[in-house]
């Protein structure tokens, strides 16, 4: 038994040396490999975790560094396991045009769709504070709305049927140097009153209305302006201090560029152009969250330890929205995609403006990877489920740590 205890310790040191030679030389680096501290006497002695975290995060470099070449992934990433980070990096640039300024993972990007999460939680918030009923009319919040029987729940789980407010906005919003807001496009809708695609709950269809529609209650409900609300109940509770929504609240005109964050880039031809403003970016809910991987871990985090909500109204978010009968590949919850072909995985991507986001959750297995990128172009949502659902380490199938 003591040269038995004796080899382990000789082996735990060698592990230590190697992966302290192999990250030295980068440690001050933001594009460095992130390797989390570990307590030595708990888990190198005993599971040898560290030296598999080590692994898989050289791993996960690997296997982004062939996406910068396969695909030029130009963005950053964060993967973590059971609580704890471990792996996070920054590739590329922040002018990716001009190849300048490396990125970094406290980097504010453009959330696009992956916003729908926050103005669910905004949503189940008021639920939680006794201000709101999911499965009334909404006309009690906006009498002006002009569709019948539409209730919270069926907006939260695209079921409600809405037409498209872009296409609506693309027809009837004749100045288009002119933002328009969220109480602009609740009126195109009351004056207009477009055919919808069904009645309230009898089918599903995937609808930016209906998280800008839920954008509007919240500011009804609560007396407030929405990137108010979100500032003071979701980002400064979890201290997601780089996190905003965007908005041009007051401008008489659309501006040019969007000056706070990671600028968004498209491809023409030969060269990558950065995105300019447009104004249908001055509509909140479906999109216009701005934040990095590591405030989305923040708010990852909050969710498994209930530091917003109670355990019970956020589980919620992660039921189908959809009878099981429901003939598609992936349900819909709160702000949430449900894989039903993977027991407890819940996802949502995003795509705008030169920014395409990344967001999945293995629940069971309690693994995140968010991955976000400033172009409109580069690795597709399979080079990242086989990312996430990699089982090719010791020492867990279905994870790195046990």
């Amino acid at each position: 038994m003591k040269y038995k205890f004796l080899t382990y310790i000789f082996l735990a040191v060698i592990i230590i040396i190697i992966v302290s030679s192999c990250d030295s030389d980068n440690s001050n680096s933001e594009s460095s490999v992130y390797v989390p501290e570990v307590d030595i006497n708990d888990s190198i002695f005993f599971n040898l975790d560290s030296a598999i975290i080590a692994n898989k995060a050289k791993e996960l470099d690997a296997k982004f560094s062939r996406l910068v070449k396969l695909t030029g992934f130009n963005g950053t990433v964060l993967y973590a396991e059971k609580g704890r980070i471990v792996f996070k990096k920054a590739y590329g640039y922040n002018n990716v045009r001009r190849k300048k300024d490396e990125l970094k993972t406290t980097d504010v990007f453009q959330l696009a769709s992956v916003s729908k999460m926050f103005t669910a939680m905004a949503i189940m918030i008021l639920k939680n504070d006794g201000d709101i009923d999911y499965d009334v009319d909404i006309r009690e919040y906006i009498p002006e709305f002009p569709y019948e029987g539409v209730t919270i729940r069926q907006l939260m789980t695209h079921r409600a049927g809405l037409p498209r407010y872009m296409s609506l906005a693309h027809d009837k919003w004749t100045n288009k140097k002119i933002p328009m807001d969220n109480d602009d496009m609740m009126e195109l809708f009351a004056e207009h009153v477009p055919d919808m695609y069904f009645k309230p709950d009898n089918g599903f269809h995937y609808c930016n209305s209906n998280y800008s529609v839920l954008a509007n209650i919240v500011e009804r409900v609560s007396g407030e302006n929405f990137e108010t609300f979100m500032q003071e109940r979701i980002f400064e509770p979890l201290e997601m201090d780089d996190s905003f929504v965007y908005n041009m609240r007051g401008d008489t005109s659309v501006p040019l560029y969007i000056e706070k964050g990671v600028p968004g880039y498209y491809h023409r031809g030969w060269r990558w152009r950065e995105m300019t403003n447009e104004y249908l970016n001055g509509v909140m809910g479906d999109k216009n969250i701005y934040t990095s991987v590591e405030d989305l871990y923040k708010y990852d985090h909050a969710m498994d330890n209930s530091t917003l909500l109670p355990d019970s109204v956020i589980s919620e978010a992660f039921k189908p929205g959809s009878p099981k009968y429901w003939k598609r590949k992936n349900n819909y919850g709160f702000g949430w995609r449900i894989k039903e072909d993977r027991d407890s995985t819940v996802f949502h991507f995003g795509w705008w403006k030169g920014f395409r986001t990344f967001y999945i959750r293995d629940m069971k297995y309690q693994k995140t990877l968010i991955v976000l990128t400033n172009k409109d172009k580069g690795p597709g949502s399979t080079h990242l489920w086989n990312i996430i659902k990699s089982d090719t380490l010791p020492f867990g199938r279905y994870g790195v740590i046990q």
